[in-house]
Formats: structure tokens, C-alpha cells, sequence
């Protein structure tokens, strides 16, 4: 019997799934909900034989995994815990699966909607049944991917796909915890069985059970929609109403309070886990009760006030009242259950609506759903003698109870947290049925009770949630009850506060909650009914606009998570590929490989000469090397270092020694023939075609902002700015750079072992592009070079141009290179942020003839983007003037190529 109740949801579950086709529609239906209704018979007759006779029931079925430290057993346990909870799981789930008959019949993928619905069923019941902490995470994991599934059900809807993957992200934070709890357990008890560990917590550290207690409690908190790991709970109402009910009333949210009572003989042992939860608790309690109270949407205010009645559980649980907190559990899943069907009920008959406000008047129009609704709003406010009542009101007596001073906060916290529930369980009834229409007139004219199928759960669900709690109060709560004796819940005997709570509570703390729930219900509909626009008056003041919006908001907590932890790790994890997978990986794997392979066979076979001399001089090296290197072995390790060292700074001293201030002449001639000399004020490499120029200045200096536009005679026009590139060195050579300026220019450096800089349109439309280009670069750049064009600070392509190509085709290669990439004003806004400014110009040697040779002899310069021509003249004199003062800003290199 209890290996059918394990089988039979996987059984329903693979036919509707795999043949779903061949059983067609009416089949899936017939057997998913036969399946699911003999499996709740089951779990009835086992709750009787196990709850009542207390006659615990362990199964195995085979060995999981058998290992010299660890051995794991595929096996089950129905002790009171797990019966007690098979009971709103299995009843829930079959009146789910009748009421879905009815509300999915125009969803052309029934047998789908019904193999994930018994699927689930069959995880949920895997995560209360086992009877190790293994086999338990296998269904905490297969509840996560099953409301995956049914979260994106719709799954054309974006919000739907997006709100799945919201849960399920977020439920990984607290899965990681968990499993570092399971492993903490593991290594310190060294056995993951439930009994095992159980028998063994009384004489571990206490630290210890902290740690561990701590890590299930954050895996509950994510599963369970605590505070702080609460955001997929309200953005999975995107799936069907059925889902929702079964998600967020019996199975899934349910599974963290499960997690945290079943541990109860080890976080017993630890005050630091019982005092978090007692915290977390209450003010999940009323953080979410708050943002309720400011929602439109039907279905999130039920899920807001689940949240609520969550954190009423884990309050519960942190003042070690395991048993309330099971009650609780147990009645909160069919009233809340039934607030969702009858959340479907009405948005079936509204042609899907969901916003309450344009509601309105549907009391005539569906009687049975408003009364259904009624009474499981009154279960929700713990009206007194509904099934609600004789749980919720418990939990905060024994808060008050334990007399301690958190306990007693916790209380009054609790307190506030069921007045704001009391509010918008009278807001969305009101709103819905009671006040007048304020829909369309079409969903009237359409609005109708729904079919058998809808109508009988709502019916079943009222009857549970009018008499459940009464029945059942002395099982669960009683205090001569002996239900728990199995010792499947553990309560220290120092925390225990059910006497305390029976008669040492005073009765004004007892019957608090219920004025305030009485008094609060009055003044909302007197307000509602009487004073509409003083309501309305507040809310439009910009006070209450603000308090509004800022509650509407969810306290902004989405949002801090987007702006601050969401982005981070999406720049975490982008740089991390970036440097690793696209970086270091590649440059030492097959990529790095087959270039290093290809530069080695390039330099070897450049050996290979052909020339009698070279081949002598090879033999000649090779003897030396033959004869000197054994000699090294005879030197000190130091000695060896300090000649190395030598060498290096010699060869990087070279260039500069040779170059660096001294005086020469530097020809450059202009096309107007003008030629000069200078003496070298830095360090600098050249190497040019001698038909052209001779060398290029490398100047440090300071200089004003400055820019213009030199057009020239053939109608080419060249960006002449400051520049700001960042400067690479790679192998003694500065890597190529492209950037992209205003106005579609390119910026090009290349790098053959000297510097030089253009600006050229992208355009190939460009008049006299081409010739511009020849004229600046044919002599000067054989060939071949690499032209890098980088995007949004990325390189994005590399353009390889070999030696002997034709420049006049150079635009038309970059114009189609860059075809697919769309620059603009912000990608150059990215861009231009570095740490080393270039300014690139060519300019006669003698700076004291700048205004002759640039000014004064072109006639062509077009000055109009400055005021005068003087001031242009000035600007260039002044930032070609060498200033020794920056010698101080060594990490600003900035240079100016001019073009003539």
C-alpha cells in the first residue's frame, strides 16, 4: 500500500506524457485524476493506521550508494510527520487535478498540463517520504524543475517564460546552501540517514549544528519565499491558476517548513538557527502583508498573504512549537488552496482578467464563488471557529507565551502582520463582489459559475476549511495528545511552551488579533461604502502617491537586486570569459597552439638559407655552445642572474642610448618643399621610406582642449581632435587600434615598429578617398599590417591586410568589414575613456614655422569651427610647445600627427 502511494503519480504522470496521444485527451484526464484520487484514499488509510496507532513504517528498496565511508539506501519512511503532510499534498493535489478538467478544457495541451501536474505530486511525495537527506534533495529538486515546467506552461508568454526562470534561479540559492549543509552533515556525523544523524546530534558541537541549522534554513528560506529569497513567489502567478494553487498552497512553498520540522532533533541544539527563524519569520510576516495590501493583481495578493502565513510557520518554528507549526501548515493548504480556485473561478468567468479593480459587482453573477471565497477569507483572518483560527491565533499566543523578550517583540510584529492581512482580505473581497461594476460590460454579459469539475473542489475545499481545524485541533495541538510520540518532532524539554501558552497568556494578548481582525473589517467597508473620496483624495495626494508607489514596488528589493547583484555577476561572469574561455584558454590551447606551432616553423625555416656561410656559422654556434655550456655548471647561481640581468637592461638601453638627445639633422620634406631640421627632444622609433620623410617627433607635453576640421583640396575632409587611445606594447611594438569618432570617422594606428596616426571616413563614398590614402600611406605602409577594429571596447574583428595590396580598394575593404556593426553616439561615449591620450600629428621640424608652414602656406585650411584664424594659429604653437613641467605625468603620452 504505501509503495502505491510512492507509484501510482509516476504511472499517471509517463502515460500522460509519453502517450498522451494514444489515450487522448478524455484518457489523460480520466487516469491522471483516478491515479491521484486512490493515491489520497491511501494516504487517508495510512495516516489512520500510522497517526493513529503510531506504527511507523520503513521501507527500503535497494542500495543507493555503497562505499566503504558512505552508504546510502533508496528508502522511505511514514512516521506522524510524513502522513500528516501526505494529507493536504494528496488531498489538494486531487482536487487540482478534478478542478483543472474544467478551467484547461480549451488548452489544446491537456495531457501535458496533466503529466507535470502528477509529476510534481510524485516529487512532492518523494521530498516527504524519504527517509534520508539524499533522497529528500532528489525531490526538493524535482519540485524545482516541476514548477519550472508549470511556471512556463504558457510558454509563448515572455512573462511566464521569464517568471520560471526567476523561480528557478532563485530557488538555486538556496539549493547551493543546502547541499553545503548536506555535506557539513555528512562530514560531521559521517551518515546522511535521518536516523542516524538525529541519534547522534545531542553530543556535537554546537557550532557545529549552528552551521548546518544555518544552511537549511537559507535553503528553506529560498523554498519557502522568505524574506530576501521571496522574488519568484509573487512572478509565478504568470502560470495557470491550478499551478498556483498547487504550487503556493500545498506543495512546493510548504517543502522549506517541512525541511526545517523534520531536522527539528538537530536544530533543537542550537538557539542561534532557532532565534534566526523567529526573526526571519516574523518579519516575513509583515514585510509581505505590506506589499499585499498595495497590490491590484488577485492572484498576488494570495500569494502575498502565503508568504505571510509562511513566515506565521518558521515564526512558529523558532519558538520550537513544531506541532503548531504542522497544524498550521495542514489547515493554511485548503483554505488556501480554495482562495486560489476561487481566484480561477472568478478570472475564468472575466475572460481573464486579473486586475480586482475592474471587478465589481460579481456576487450576482457567481454566488457559489463568492461564497466560497467568504469563507476562505474568514479562515485566512482567523475568524473565530474556522479552521484558520485554531492554528494562526495559537502561533501568536505562543509567541507571547515564551516570555522572553524577542518572543514578545516577535509577537507584536505577528500582530501588526495579521491586521494588514485582515485589510486586503476585506479589500479583495469588496472590490470583487460587493462594490458596484466597474469591468466592462461584456465580462458581465459572459460571467458564469464554472462547469462540475470547477464548482465540486470549492465545495470539498469550504467544508475542509470550515471544520478541519476544529477536528483535528486536539490531535496536533492537544496536550494530551500522543501523536507525535514516534519522535518524529522533537522539542527540547526547555522549549517547551505549550502549557505556558494554554494558561499563562493573558486573554487581552489572546484575543488581540481577533479585535483587531473584528474592528479593522468594519472601518474598511464603513471607509469603503461611506467615504470613498477621502480615500481616493490620499491616494492622490503626493504623500500617499509616494507610500503607494513605494509599497506597489515591492520596497524596491527587485530592484536593489537588478542594479547590485544582478549586474555584477553578469560583468563577473562576462570578464571572467572574456580573460579565461576567450583569453588565457584560447592562447594556451589549440588556438595558442597553432600559432606558436605555425611562428616556429616561420623562424626555423628562415634558417634554412641556402648559403654555405650560414650553414658554417650554425656549426660554429653549435661547437661553442657545446664547449661553453658545460662550463656554466661550474658558476655560482648568482653570478649567472647578475649576467643575465646585465643583458637585458643593456638591450632595452640601446635604442635610447643611441637616439635619445642628440643632436641631428632630421629631413622633411612637404609637398610645398619646404625642409628643416630639429634636435630629437625624446626617445623615439622610426622607420620610414626615405622618399617621404625621414622620422617622426615624439613630443611630452601639456595642452589645451582644441579641435577643428581641415578640409583639403580634393574634398576629403580629416577629423583633426583630441584623441584618446589607450597605448599597448606587445613584443617592443604598439598593437593596432581603432576607434570610432564622431561624424563616422575611424581612427587607424598601426604599428610597424613606428607610430602613425589617420583619421579617414568610413564612408567609401568619401570623394578622393582613395587618392588621400595613397598619397599618406603608399610609401609609407608596405605592408603587411593587421588593422583591429574595436567596438564598445572589444575588439570585434581584425582586417589582415598582406603585403602588395592595393590601397585603393582599402575602404571598400573596411566599409564591408564593418557593415554589420551600427555605431553610435553612446558606443562612442563607451569608448572614450582611457588612461593614455595620443594625439597624432605630422608637422615640420622646426616648430618656430609652424605658422608659416601650416597656416599661412595652405591656403585650402577651412577655419571654420574656430572664431579666428589667429586663435587657431596660437592653439598649435601652444600644443606643439614642449613644457618640462609634465615630465610629472608620466602616465599621459600624448602626440600629435598633423596631416598636410
Amino acid at each position: 500500500m504505501y509503495l502505491t502511494i510512492i507509484i501510482l503519480p509516476l504511472l499517471s504522470s509517463i502515460v500522460s506524457g509519453f502517450f498522451g496521444r494514444k489515450v487522448g485527451v478524455t484518457g489523460s484526464h480520466l487516469i491522471a485524476c483516478v491515479s491521484v484520487v486512490l493515491t489520497t484514499i491511501l494516504s487517508v488509510i495510512s495516516f489512520l493506521e500510522v497517526g493513529i496507532n503510531n506504527i511507523s513504517v520503513y521501507i527500503k528498496l535497494f542500495t543507493w550508494i555503497d562505499s566503504e565511508s558512505l552508504n546510502v539506501s533508496w528508502g522511505f519512511v511514514f512516521d506522524s510527520l510524513t502522513v500528516s503532510m501526505l494529507i493536504p499534498v494528496l488531498i489538494v493535489s486531487s482536487l487540482v487535478h478534478i478542478y483543472s478538467i474544467g478551467y484547461m478544457s480549451h488548452d489544446p495541451h491537456n495531457q501535458r498540463f496533466f503529466s507535470y501536474l502528477s509529476l510534481f505530486t510524485f516529487m512532492m511525495i518523494i521530498l516527504v517520504t524519504s527517509n534520508n537527506y539524499l533522497l529528500m534533495f532528489v525531490g526538493w529538486e524535482g519540485v524545482g524543475v516541476c514548477s519550472y515546467l508549470l511556471v512556463s506552461f504558457w510558454f509563448t508568454r515572455i512573462a511566464a517564460n521569464q517568471s520560471s526562470i526567476s523561480a528557478f534561479l532563485t530557488n538555486r540559492v538556496g539549493d547551493c546552501f543546502l547541499t553545503i549543509g548536506m555535506f557539513a552533515i555528512l562530514w560531521s556525523f559521517g551518515n546522511i540517514d535521518y536516523s542516524t544523524v538525529f541519534s547522534i546530534a545531542p553530543l556535537m558541537n554546537e557550532n557545529i549544528i549552528t552551521i548546518i541549522g544555518i544552511c537549511l534554513l537559507i535553503g528553506a528560506m529560498a523554498k519557502s519565499s522568505q524574506v530576501g529569497l521571496h522574488v519568484w513567489l509573487p512572478m509565478a502567478m504568470e502560470g495557470p491558476t491550478p499551478v498556483s494553487a498547487l504550487i503556493h498552497a500545498a506543495t512546493m512553498v510548504t517543502a522549506g517548513v517541512y525541511l526545517l520540522m523534520r531536522s527539528s532533533p538537530l536544530i533543537e541544539y542550537s538557539n542561534t538557527v532557532l532565534l534566526l527563524c523567529l526573526w526571519i519569520g516574523a518579519i516575513t510576516t509583515v514585510f509581505s502583508s505590506l506589499i499585499g495590501l498595495f497590490q491590484q493583481d488577485i492572484k498576488k495578493v494570495i500569494a502575498y498573504s502565503t508568504m505571510s502565513q509562511l513566515g506565521m510557520m518558521v515564526v512558529a518554528i523558532g519558538l520550537s512549537s513544531y506541532n503548531v507549526a504542522l497544524f498550521h501548515l495542514v489547515n493554511h493548504a485548503f483554505y488556501k488552496a480554495l482562495l486560489f480556485l476561487g481566484a480561477g473561478a472568478v478570472i475564468h468567468a472575466v475572460s481573464d482578467n486579473q486586475d480586482f479593480r475592474k471587478y465589481g459587482g460579481l456576487k450576482a453573477f457567481l454566488p457559489l464563488t463568492y461564497s466560497v471565497m467568504l469563507i476562505a477569507s474568514l479562515s485566512l483572518v482567523a475568524f473565530p471557529f474556522m479552521t484558520g483560527f485554531y492554528s494562526k491565533d495559537f502561533i501568536l499566543e505562543s509567541a507571547y507565551g515564551q516570555f522572553y523578550f524577542s518572543s514578545t517583540v516577535v509577537y507584536f510584529i505577528s500582530t501588526i502582520g495579521a491586521m494588514f492581512t485582515t485589510l486586503y482580505s476585506v479589500k479583495v473581497l469588496y472590490l470583487t463582489f460587493l462594490t458596484n461594476p466597474n469591468g466592462p460590460i461584456v465580462n458581465y454579459k459572459h460571467a458564469h459559475e464554472g462547469d462540475i469539475f470547477m464548482s465540486m473542489p470549492l465545495i470539498i475545499l469550504a467544508v475542509f476549511s470550515i471544520f478541519f481545524g476544529y477536528v483535528t485541533k486536539d490531535m496536533f495541538i492537544g496536550l494530551g495528545s500522543n501523536f507525535f510520540q514516534d519522535n518524529s518532532l522533537f522539542i527540547h524539554p526547555s522549549h517547551e511552551i505549550m502549557l505556558d501558552t494554554e494558561f499563562a497568556v493573558p486573554t487581552f494578548f489572546k484575543i488581540l488579533p481577533l479585535i483587531f481582525t473584528i474592528s479593522l473589517s468594519i472601518i474598511s467597508i464603513i471607509i469603503s461604502e461611506f467615504t470613498p473620496k477621502a480615500l481616493i483624495n490620499f491616494k492622490l495626494s503626493r504623500f500617499g502617491y509616494n507610500i503607494f508607489s513605494f509599497f506597489n514596488q515591492r520596497f524596491l528589493i527587485e530592484m536593489f537586486y537588478n542594479r547590485y547583484v544582478t549586474d555584477l555577476v553578469l560583468k563577473l561572469g562576462g570578464q571572467t570569459t572574456k580573460v579565461l574561455d576567450k583569453g588565457s584558454i584560447e592562447l594556451v590551447g589549440p588556438f595558442g597552439l597553432e600559432k606558436a606551432l605555425l611562428n616556429l616553423s616561420t623562424n626555423i625555416s628562415k634558417l634554412d638559407t641556402g648559403v654555405i656561410t650560414s650553414y658554417a656559422l650554425y656549426i660554429l654556434v653549435g661547437l661553442t655552445f657545446y664547449i661553453v655550456l658545460p662550463l656554466f655548471y661550474e658558476l655560482d647561481n648568482s653570478l649567472l642572474l647578475i649576467i643575465l640581468f646585465a643583458l637585458v637592461t643593456i638591450k632595452k638601453s640601446i635604442p635610447c642610448i643611441i637616439k635619445s638627445y642628440l643632436s641631428g639633422n632630421i629631413k622633411y620634406v612637404n609637398h610645398c618643399g619646404v625642409s628643416c631640421t630639429t634636435k630629437h627632444i625624446n626617445c623615439y622609433k622610426y622607420n620610414c621610406n626615405k622618399r617621404y620623410m625621414q622620422g617622426y617627433k615624439l613630443y611630452k607635453f601639456s595642452y589645451r582642449a582644441f579641435s577643428t576640421t581641415v578640409s583639403h583640396s580634393n574634398n576629403s575632409s580629416f577629423n583633426i581632435s583630441r584623441r584618446n587611445l589607450s597605448l599597448n606594447s606587445f613584443n617592443g611594438k604598439f598593437t593596432y587600434k581603432v576607434l570610432i569618432e564622431e561624424a563616422g570617422y575611424i581612427h587607424i594606428t598601426v604599428s610597424l615598429g613606428y607610430l602613425l596616426g589617420i583619421t579617414i571616413p568610413y564612408y567609401s563614398e568619401a570623394a578622393g578617398f582613395e587618392n588621400s590614402l595613397a598619397d599618406y600611406f603608399y610609401y609609407t605602409l608596405s605592408g603587411p599590417f593587421i588593422i583591429k577594429f574595436n567596438y564598445m571596447g572589444s575588439e570585434v574583428h581584425s582586417l589582415y591586410i598582406y603585403e602588395g595590396f592595393d590601397l585603393s580598394g582599402l575602404v571598400d575593404r573596411i566599409h564591408s568589414e564593418l557593415w554589420d556593426f551600427h555605431f553610435s553616439d553612446e558606443d562612442y561615449v563607451r569608448i572614450l575613456n582611457p588612461d593614455i591620450e595620443l594625439i597624432f600629428i605630422r608637422f615640420p621640424a622646426d616648430k618656430n614655422n609652424v605658422s608659416n608652414n601650416i597656416i599661412d602656406s595652405y591656403d585650402h585650411v577651412d577655419c571654420t569651427t574656430v572664431s579666428e584664424n589667429q586663435a587657431y594659429k596660437q592653439s598649435l604653437i601652444d600644443i606643439l610647445e614642449y613644457d618640462k613641467k609634465s615630465k610629472k605625468k608620466k602616465n599621459k603620452l600624448k602626440l600629435w600627427y598633423y596631416l598636410q
